[in-house]
């Protein structure tokens, strides 16, 4: 009877080891970093705001050519508050080594942006909505820690480029003060970010969150109350994203 529970105890002990060593194997990821070249999707949360370089008369009132009189106060601040957005996108993905790698992600970007301007009247305080939707063109360098079981972590930078698209026509003999503030067509980024990749049976899931900052001047410089003060408008944007592949 002694002996039958020494060799029931050995065998518990040896199924728990196997359990053990079982426990220990890293998920294998759907064998996403097993090929060169890979796919995969994005969902993104975003959020952006305006860089406003003023004018040094940014402060004066509107005069307007058409009424010959002036149509607004004097300005007493002119801001950007953060906007939300969300984006879904698809991933290009080649490995170049195990811990270096470059990514294409186009996305289609639905984020509103604006421009909020003050006076020294409050009830004439306005604030321009910006529509904007855009796909992006990112090309990314992603450098890679070991991995460690189920995870890595990474770092990335790259340029983007923007293109608007569902851009709305605007009448020129609408009222001044009905107008929109209006941003090119185009324009580029630089963007860095990190992120790390968490690896399932049968699938890799990357947190990732990337700030890039627009180049040059996104305004379109209409002579009207609202473009008038400004003498550059730049894109701050901050993207959070669930990344599978």
């Amino acid at each position: 009877m002694i002996k039958y529970g020494y060799l029931t105890l050995v065998l518990l002990l040896l199924s728990t080891g196997d359990l053990l060593g079982q426990a220990r194997v890293p998920a294998w990821g759907g064998g996403a970093d097993l090929n060169d070249l890979s796919f995969g999707f994005s969902f993104s949360y975003v959020s952006s705001y305006y860089k406003i370089d003023k004018k040094t008369n940014w402060r004066d009132p509107f005069f307007d050519t058409g009424t010959n009189r002036y149509i607004t106060d004097p300005l007493t601040g002119i801001s950007s508050a953060n906007s939300p957005g969300f984006a879904i996108g698809f991933i290009t993905r080649y490995r170049i080594t195990d811990h270096l790698e470059t990514r294409v992600n186009p996305s289609l970007v639905f984020s509103d942006r604006s421009l909020s301007y003050t006076y020294g009247d409050a009830t004439k305080d306005v604030t321009k909505q910006v529509q904007a939707t855009t796909i992006d063109f990112p090309l990314s360098i992603k450098l890679k820690s070991d991995r460690i079981q189920d995870f890595r972590a990474y770092i990335l930078g790259g340029l983007k480029y923007s293109l608007a698209i569902g851009s709305k026509n605007q009448d020129p003999n609408i009222d001044p003060l009905a107008r929109l503030v209006k941003n090119v067509g185009g324009f580029g980024s630089y963007e860095a970010g990190l992120g790390c990749d968490i690896y399932f049976e049968f699938f890799k899931l990357s947190p990732e969150i990337k700030v890039s900052n627009s180049f040059g001047d996104m305004l379109i410089h209409d002579n009207q109350p609202y473009s008038s003060p400004i003498n550059k408008l730049g894109l701050h944007t901050v993207m959070f994203s669930l990344i599978f592949e």
